[in-house]
């Protein structure tokens, strides 16, 4: 049961990664390859307040949230005017740079050996929940609410607007819309939320290090995101699933954890490139008539 629990869990971290990507990657037409920078940064930070401050945790967590949003800023204002490969370049650089940062920067970040002892988010703590089941409920509960958010983000004036921008940006830019704008929020907002998922995962497991938060990540966020389909909020949320389920499966016929882990990524390669020839809109993404 508890190897069970588990899973949902990295699938409800897994839902707010991937739905954060969406916002950017299926309306904004960013495409970003630094989604796991900020999600490193939002465990790295919540590691340094849980152990070197008293606050509580929702104060944290709103931290959190907002100051990964404005690392972001670092990217978006360098290099937001840049389109297509440039800017993924740019979001590269930032992801490899803050790896960088993380693997390097040994007094705050305790660089290869990673931050131990992590405080635990207790919720509901009159029910004398286990450590998991108290982070199913957790994780469920925060990834419900993500999915909810973005939702509402997806229908709303703001999520119409980002919407045009991927349509057509000039036609936007000619009734007074600065695209740029709301590219840098849209940026700002994704990157908080994927924050939030590194707070999540650091509580969770106690233990963080730089390895969990590489250029593999990104494109592992970006995979899940392709075969689910982009643009909406069913495709998100069932490519990671997808991609979360597929190494547990290899478990259960006897494969040994080394051949799985290289078997998992020719998995998801073929898989990808199957999405992408037989139904490039991606799994749940809509189908576009001819």
């Amino acid at each position: 049961m508890d190897y069970i629990l588990h899973i949902i869990i990295l699938i409800n971290l897994y839902i707010i990664l991937v739905l954060s990507a969406n916002l950017t990657v299926g309306l904004a037409n960013l495409m970003s390859l630094c989604q796991a920078a900020f999600y490193g940064i939002g465990a790295y930070i919540s590691a340094y307040f849980l152990l070197q401050t008293g606050l509580p945790f929702i104060v944290i967590t709103l931290f959190v949230i907002l100051f990964t949003g404005a690392t972001s800023l670092i990217v978006s204002l360098i290099s937001i005017k840049l389109k297509g490969d440039y800017f993924l370049l740019a979001t590269l650089a930032f992801q490899m740079i803050v790896y960088s940062i993380l693997y390097n920067w040994v007094e705050v970040t305790q660089g290869p050996y990673g931050i131990i002892g992590i405080p635990t988010w207790w919720i509901f703590e009159f029910l004398n929940l286990s450590r998991i089941h108290n982070y199913f409920i957790v994780t469920t509960l925060v990834a419900l609410l993500v999915i909810f958010i973005f939702q509402a983000l997806k229908f709303s004036p703001f999520g119409r607007i980002l919407t045009a921008i991927r349509s057509d940006e000039l036609s936007l830019e000619a009734l007074g819309r600065s695209p740029l704008q709301y590219k840098s929020l849209s940026f700002f907002i994704s990157a908080g939320f994927s924050g939030l998922a590194g707070f999540l995962y650091a509580t969770y497991i106690s233990y963080i290090d730089p390895t969990s938060f590489t250029i593999d990540e990104s494109i592992f966020i970006l995979t899940a995101l392709f075969i689910g389909g982009i643009g909406n909020i069913k495709g998100p949320v069932l490519g990671a699933v997808f991609v979360v389920l597929i190494p547990e499966l290899f478990r259960f016929i006897g494969m040994p954890d080394a051949a799985a882990a290289n078997l998992r990524q020719i998995i998801y390669g073929l898989a990808l490139i199957g999405i992408m020839y037989f139904r490039p809109q991606g799994l749940m993404g809509k189908i576009v008539l001819k």
